[in-house]
């Protein structure tokens, strides 16, 4: 796969203390120009036990978007089972290698970013960021996971605004998605 020119959006996505969540800017871009604002890159899946978040091309990531929810119908229900079966079709075959996108995905347990290198990647930290802003997004959820008393939910919010503020291709239009554990009773 070639290098992708990742413009046009940021996804993040942190965990901390029992809550996972993702949050993606709204801005959709043709070439260099803005054609929407509110675009909806992150969604939940599985009655809201999964959560995913698409950077790349619109039309690429919605066919990954289904691949993949195809994937966990053939593994149970299985976030690590069903990324890495992705993964490996996305490297091998012909067609799927020329998309253009990169999928976060998590459930309460698991963040991993998949790529179509044939990647299925775990962050160590519980910070996991793609797209134009990423870099932006995921310095600014690290350092508010490590030196805050923010929620997940209420970190992604600023490190996505604080991405939107530095990233032309990221806008301040943002969706955000969570889980949380289940307290035991």
């Amino acid at each position: 796969m070639s290098s992708i020119k990742m413009r046009g959006t940021t996804i993040c996505c942190i965990r901390k203390n029992g809550e996972v969540a993702i949050g993606g800017d709204g801005q959709v871009t043709l070439g260099d120009t803005v054609v929407k604002h509110g675009g909806r890159k992150v969604r939940t899946i599985r009655d809201g036990a999964i959560l995913t978040g698409f950077a790349g091309s619109t039309a690429d990531a919605m066919n990954l978007f289904e691949r993949f929810e195809a994937k966990l119908d053939e593994h149970g229900g299985s976030l690590m089972r069903a990324a890495v079966s992705l993964a490996k079709e996305w490297r091998t075959d012909k067609y799927l290698r020329q998309l253009e996108a990169m999928m976060i995905v998590a459930d309460i347990d698991n963040t991993l970013l998949i790529s179509g290198n044939g990647d299925v990647l775990e962050p160590d930290d519980g910070v996991a960021a793609i797209g134009s802003g990423g870099a932006y997004a995921k310095a600014a959820a690290t350092a508010l996971v490590n030196h805050s008393d923010l929620s997940a939910r209420e970190a992604i919010s600023e490190a996505m605004n604080i991405a939107a503020n530095i990233c032309i291709y990221t806008n301040s239009n943002i969706t955000i998605e969570s889980i949380n554990k289940e307290p035991k009773q």
